[in-house]
């Protein structure tokens, strides 16, 4: 009989154990949150003058496709090169240019 009650507050004990480890695993668990930069679209007359000078020095034959703007000031120009392609480029509100994959 001792050993029926010592086999059942051993399984007890392991069941709680085992319940305590799962719990501690659940509160170390780190939460990543990724935010995306939103563009919206704007109209070309709302680039700022540093802008408009770096592209007429870095695509002066090309024309501009579409201009989008972030909530940082950043903006996201689609040039459309002589030869037709298309071109993504990111620049600042202050003319320099953003490298962004």
């Amino acid at each position: 009989m001792k050993n029926y009650a010592l086999l059942v507050f051993l399984t007890f004990g392991i069941m709680l154990n085992a319940t305590a480890k799962t719990s501690s695993d659940i509160i170390k668990t780190e939460v990543v949150i990724n935010t995306v930069d939103e563009y919206v679209k704007i109209k070309s007359s709302e680039l700022t003058p540093p802008v408009i000078e770096e592209i007429l020095k870095q695509y002066p034959t090309s024309k501009l496709g579409g201009a989008f703007k972030n909530d940082k000031g950043e903006f996201k120009l689609i040039m459309v090169l002589k030869s037709g392609t298309r071109k993504t480029v990111y620049i600042d509100q202050y003319g320099n240019w953003i490298n962004k994959r």
